[in-house]
């Protein structure tokens, strides 16, 4: 208690300081905004933006920081680099330009003009000394105030020593308010949300259909390079036996023996093709064995422990599936690694899958190694992958794909029927036994008086009272002790859906 307050008073004093340098940068970006628009100075505009962007990032950083409220950004994805034509000019609109300066200047200065985000922190800027500078003022102030009135003489040294106790008892709520009110206007807005949301969805689509025609294009080339072509030599050779049979039976035999090598060979790429696109093993048997089917394959000393009492949808499987089939693959062609586990586990209405290796480490998702692969392929599932790989290993790939059990987890994480009518019985009827059939009913009893009103246990003989009340009290306690464990029980299971 006195750790979080001391802490919590010095997070005010940091806050107001902040708040004065709020003010400090506020005026210059006002001035500077004045500037660009009356003067001329456009080319001032995106700094300004850049510096008080500066600030609001790190307002949200210590928002989830001093009080623990988290701030998604509310920025709108910026624009890409201008491209040159074929002879060498940048068009924008109806213009051409000889470099790219221009352009990139436009665009910019369009794109930051035009997000609503930009004005809501300036607003912030200026307002936060006036309204989160009061609010984390208070407390600082009201140690100051007891101060003074302890100086003031015995007769007001109570009033200031009470003034001197509260401020840092309360600056930890005065912490969390300031936090509160950033996220009022340094958070996106519903409209933002959704742009950016949609923004994020098409950006997902226009990877899933490239990944999905370039997935067509190698199931295209493995046909015509392998399978059809071992196709048509079996048809020649099949040709060329039956022109032998009659001349040279044994030399055709030895075609048709050729014939059935080949036909077999084909039949095993064909097989490994299928398994490619959607492994047979996956949906006759469920991710668990498919993938302890890929730790069999595998040249490693993979460990696998898979924890599903519920089966995903069949996208969200094969996605798994190869995103650990990639993983191992990593693992053994450029990590060097010699030992693997993996865990697959269920959070809530989440899927997380886990795959640490004891190789050399140094994994990069922008340099390949199929880890941008498999960040596209989670990416159609809102999935995201986190990578931990250090030089000299190990590295651990954690992939968490949100929302893999949402039409299971509804329906099968609340509480059964019955246990929802017991919890509201208890809750509703808890109180009768308790109060005014055990602790009242107690308190008319030991001090003797003659009113029995409704309560059971003083109708009853004198040797069955006392036993009555105590029965009353416990039964009561018990029903409350039952309904707060139940509802308990279903804000956990309410919890893990929402994770």
């Amino acid at each position: 208690m006195v750790t979080r307050t001391v802490v919590g008073f010095g997070r005010a004093l940091a806050l107001l300081a902040l708040a004065v340098v709020n003010a400090a940068i506020g005026a210059l970006a006002l001035l500077l905004i004045l500037l660009c628009f009356g003067l001329g100075l456009v080319f001032l505009f995106p700094a300004t933006v850049r510096l008080v962007r500066r600030r609001a990032v790190q307002a949200r950083r210590l928002a989830l920081a001093f009080a623990d409220v988290q701030i998604v950004p509310p920025y709108r994805a910026a624009p890409p680099p201008p491209v040159p034509q074929r002879d060498g000019w940048y068009r924008e609109g109806r213009s051409l330009y000889r470099t790219s300066l221009v352009p990139n200047f436009m665009r910019t200065f369009d794109w930051m003009f035009k997000d609503p985000a930009t004005w809501r922190d300036l607003a912030w800027l200026i307002a936060d000394p006036l309204l989160g500078g009061v609010l984390v003022l208070v407390p600082p102030l009201m140690v100051a105030g007891g101060a003074v009135l302890v100086a003031q003489g015995p007769a007001r040294a109570v009033a200031g020593v009470v003034l001197m106790v509260a401020g840092p008892l309360l600056a930890p709520r005065a912490v969390r308010l300031h936090g509160v009110w950033t996220r009022k206007l340094l958070a996106p807005t519903y409209r933002a949300r959704l742009t950016n949301a949609m923004h994020h969805l098409t950006q997902v689509h226009t990877e899933a259909i490239d990944t999905q025609a370039a997935e067509l294009r190698r199931i295209e080339r493995d046909l015509h390079d392998g399978a059809q072509a071992r196709l048509v030599a079996i048809g020649m050779t099949l040709g060329a036996a039956e022109e032998l049979v009659d001349s040279d039976p044994a030399a055709a035999k030895a075609l048709i023996a050729r014939v059935r090598e080949a036909s077999a060979a084909s039949l095993v790429e064909l097989r490994q093709l299928v398994r490619g696109i959607h492994p047979p093993v996956l949906a006759e048997r469920g991710l668990g064995d498919a993938v302890r089917a890929l730790a069999l394959d595998s040249p490693l000393k993979v460990s696998v422990s898979v924890e599903l009492p519920l089966r995903p949808e069949a996208p969200v499987e094969s996605a798994v599936y190869f995103v650990v089939s990639e993983l191992l693959t990593n693992a053994s062609r450029h990590g060097g690694a010699g030992r693997v586990a993996v865990d697959i586990s269920r959070r809530g209405a989440a899927l997380r899958i886990t795959v640490i290796d004891d190789g050399q480490g140094g994994a990069d998702p922008s340099r390949g190694s199929g880890l941008r692969g498999i960040e596209r392929r989670v990416a159609a599932f809102d999935g995201v992958l986190a990578l931990h790989s250090p030089a000299g290993g190990p590295t651990t790939a954690s992939v968490d794909i949100p929302r893999a059990f949402d039409g299971q987890a509804s329906c099968r994480t609340k509480l059964p029927a019955w246990k929802q009518s017991l919890m509201a019985l208890c809750w509703g009827l808890g109180w009768l036994p308790l109060f005014p059939q055990g602790l009242v009913a107690a308190g008319f009893k030991i001090f003797g008086a003659d009113e029995r009103s409704w309560f059971l246990a003083l109708y009853l003989p004198e040797v069955l009272q006392w036993p009555t009340i105590i029965f009353m009290i416990a039964l009561g306690t018990a029903m409350l002790i039952v309904a707060q464990g139940l509802t308990q029980q279903a804000k956990q299971l309410e919890s893990e859906v929402n994770t």
